[in-house]
């Protein structure tokens, strides 16, 4: 199955990236060293903390009217769910 969730914010963002991720059964500092980024870097992303990146990001969605979704295929684990999961 799969899982539309729209990315509204830092917060969200993070939340379906770290999904996503444990979906894959990778933990943070696996997927950091396979990525070659700091553990310190992924942890702040998953916990939505703003930063320049990600403030501009939301600043340019809104600017332009453009939404962000996101699709996870939970058939990796059952027991998935999302942050404002909407199923197709």
């Amino acid at each position: 199955m799969q899982i539309r969730t729209r990315i509204a914010n830092p917060r969200t963002l993070g939340a379906t990236l770290q999904q996503g991720r444990m979906l894959k059964g990778l933990s943070q500092r696996d997927l950091a060293k396979q990525l070659g980024i700091g553990q310190k870097w992924l942890w702040e992303m998953e916990q939505g903390k703003p930063g320049l990146l990600t403030t501009r990001l939301f600043a340019l969605l809104d600017a332009t009217g453009v939404e962000l979704y996101a699709m996870l295929d939970t058939e990796a684990s059952a027991d998935a769910h999302s942050p404002e999961e909407t199923q197709q």
